[in-house]
């Protein structure tokens, strides 16, 4: 049985402000980022361990699919999958780590 799937509010912030940028260029390039996004997340928890160990934490439940330029990031818990941030890949980590982590 697949696990639930939750988003922290600062991962929904991510995804509509990455919808907010790339729609100055082309309304309908953000909407089919921000679909592939959730599509993506949706996914997760059918197979959650399929997504890489995050390389900067190292820890086997906190994991990552790649959608476009972006890093879908998800801490897997004992009732739900969490989608902790969705942050473009040229970005450092670092500043996100504690939202990442956070229990």
């Amino acid at each position: 049985m697949a696990l639930g799937l939750g988003w922290s509010p600062e991962a929904v912030e991510d995804v509509e402000a990455i919808a907010e940028y790339i729609e100055r260029d082309s309304p309908w390039y953000a909407k089919a980022v921000a679909s592939k996004i959730v599509e993506t997340a949706e996914s997760i928890p059918e197979f959650p361990e399929l997504g890489r160990i995050v390389p900067e934490v190292g820890n086997p439940s906190i994991r990552e699919r790649f959608v476009y330029s972006y890093r879908v990031i998800y801490r897997i818990e004992a009732e739900r999958i969490l989608i902790a941030a969705v942050i473009h890949g040229s970005r450092l980590l670092q500043p996100f780590l504690e939202r990442v982590e956070r229990r």
